[in-house]
């Protein structure tokens, strides 16, 4: 190996121990590994002279070594040719020494070897290819080394914000295909055949209360658990809660007889004894799961429904007077996450159809003067467009501008609407309380407060998501419970909730670590006790005078009540 020493350049810069052995070395020049390791090991040897001389260099026949001690008995080690300009090589043997802490860290052999390639690529900022210094200073190689990039910090941006956008839209289907099982679920609560026609439309295997799963051969009721005497269950529906009722195993229904074939010609429209094969082999295969089939209106059976402790829905029952009257309320609440109500609205209607000919000409009085004194701020009444209003307003009397037409047979009208919006009227409230547990389950503690003591709620029903089919692990309850494992919803159901029982609480365990997964709650419930206090004080004919015979029901349904 020969070197061209007519080159001012640096041949190698190292970071080497006492002993001669390097931790970094970079090479400027062709250079074989074998010449590298023997100009290293040199080193040593020639040190010892040149502290004698208080010298930071040392020659040979054919390198120069410009050197400097740094702390833990380490070196920084230039490597140049003899004819080389020694203050332009004392000057980068003082960069690279500021250099090397301000890469590393520190300056400690184990540190050292860690930043290895960070510490060349420093070095290469500093000699370029061929041994030559580069004009630069320390502040510019920190930003080289940063290596920033403009087009690299766009492509990110544009990365991220496609990434939030995908993420938003994520979580927006997800609260929509949410909303749409929480609404399923709803709707089969309150229509007429309960949750239970529900599972049946899903096809799914729901865990009784506090007990076994809807399974075959057997009817899952509201089991009570250890708030109940064994094996004591009641029934759960949108009639009502019985909790006297024994669980009753619905009835095996007795094999129909074969139908009998008479040769008929075909008859376009006609079910035939087709039809009846049809409804013999759904007959044989509810009894074959203890089930009977479901009719065609009421959605389960009589006796289906009475193992449940609900009522068979029958056909409506003809009207026993000329006139139905219904004062309906629907309540909408937000509440947040702390049971605190943010949103209330009532909206009252007060609907009257008439089922004969003399219902048809009558007026409704109402207590007009009550409700001026009672319902000031915040409440708005209105009468139909049909209605004579000054009649209204002067005597509470709700009739028809012509009164020669009178109201319309057998369609419901409504003739005087009323709303209200105040965080006062909102009955109950609900909070839920998630708390990440860091193994791997979640707590969950919801509770239920009556707000309004004048109102009795019936049939309330509480429905928690779940985020999971998992079912969860009951730690205490006030009332029952039902899970639905194919929604991952579940319900607490309370049978009334009035001042004697108004508050109660929820305490259950599951599975997951997102707390958002439990909102939004919903409730569902069914009073009596409108906020309005209105009353139909006389139904009146307009013929003759005479007080019209009249049905009334009050009613207050949830139209949007959540906590979310």
């Amino acid at each position: 190996f020969a070197l061209n020493e007519t080159r001012m350049v640096v041949l190698s810069a190292s970071i080497s121990t006492r002993q001669g052995k390097a931790l970094v070395s970079r090479q400027y020049l062709e250079m074989t590994r074998l010449r590298v390791e023997g100009l290293l090991a040199a080193f040593p040897k020639l040190i010892g002279h040149a502290l004698q001389q208080n010298h930071t260099y040392v020659e040979t026949d054919t390198v120069r070594y410009v050197y400097q001690p740094l702390e833990n008995q380490l070196y920084l080690l230039l490597i140049t040719t003899k004819t080389s300009n020694i203050v332009e090589d004392l000057s980068t043997l003082r960069l690279l020494a500021k250099l090397i802490p301000d890469v590393a860290g520190s300056i400690q052999e184990t540190v050292i070897c860690d930043h290895a390639f960070e510490l060349i690529f420093a070095f290469d900022e500093v000699l370029s290819a061929g041994g030559y210094r580069e004009d630069i200073t320390l502040t510019n190689i920190r930003t080289n080394l940063l290596m920033d990039s403009y087009e690299e910090k766009m492509h990110l941006m544009i990365k991220q914000s496609k990434m939030d956008a995908a993420k938003a839209e994520r979580e927006k289907k997800e609260k929509e295909i949410k909303a749409r099982q929480m609404a399923n679920l709803k709707s089969a609560l309150l229509d007429g055949s309960g949750v239970f026609q529900h599972q049946q439309q899903q096809q799914s295997a729901m865990a009784g209360f506090g007990g076994g799963g809807f399974q075959q051969g057997s009817q899952g009721g509201f089991g009570m658990d250890s708030f109940g005497g064994p094996g004591q269950t009641v029934g759960f529906g949108n009639q009502g809660y019985n909790s006297n009722n024994a669980y009753q195993q619905a009835a095996k229904p007795s094999e129909p007889e074969q139908p009998r074939v008479v040769a008929k010609g075909m008859k376009l429209g006609g079910a035939g004894v087709g039809g009846k094969k049809k409804d013999s082999l759904m007959a044989a295969m509810a009894a074959e799961d203890n089930l009977l089939p479901l009719s065609k209106k009421a959605g389960i059976s009589a006796n289906m429904m009475e193992g449940f402790g609900v009522g068979a829905s029958s056909a409506p029952a003809i009207p026993s007077a000329p006139v139905s009257l219904v004062l309906e309320e629907k309540i909408s609440v937000q509440m947040n996450r702390e049971g605190g109500i943010e949103s209330c609205d009532v909206k009252g209607t007060l609907t009257l159809t008439a089922n004969t000919d003399l219902g048809t000409m009558v007026f409704a009085t109402v207590n007009k003067a009550a409700l001026a004194a009672q319902c000031t701020t915040g409440w708005s009444f209105a009468t139909h467009p049909k209605v004579a209003k000054p009649q209204y307003e002067k005597e509470g009397k709700l009739g028809l501008k012509d009164s020669d037409k009178g109201f319309p047979l057998n369609r419901p009208v409504g003739v005087l609407r009323w709303s209200y919006a105040a965080n006062d009227a909102a009955p109950i409230t609900v909070n839920c309380w998630p708390e990440d547990m860091g193994d791997g389950t979640i707590t969950v503690n919801a509770e239920y407060e009556l707000q309004r003591p004048d109102m009795t709620l019936t049939d309330v029903n509480i429905l928690i998501p779940l985020g999971t089919t998992d079912p969860p692990v009951i730690e205490s309850i006030s009332g029952v419970y039902k899970h639905d494992s194919r929604s991952g919803v579940l319900c607490w159901h309370q049978d009334e909730i009035n001042g004697s029982n108004s508050s109660g609480s929820l305490e259950f365990i599951i599975a997951g670590s997102n707390s958002d997964a439990f909102f939004p709650v919903q409730i569902m419930f069914s009073s009596e006790n409108l906020l309005c206090p209105i009353e139909v004080t006389a139904l009146t004919s307009m013929t003759n005078g005479s007080q019209v015979p009249k049905t009334l029901k009050k009613l207050v349904t949830p139209e949007k009540y959540q906590c979310a």
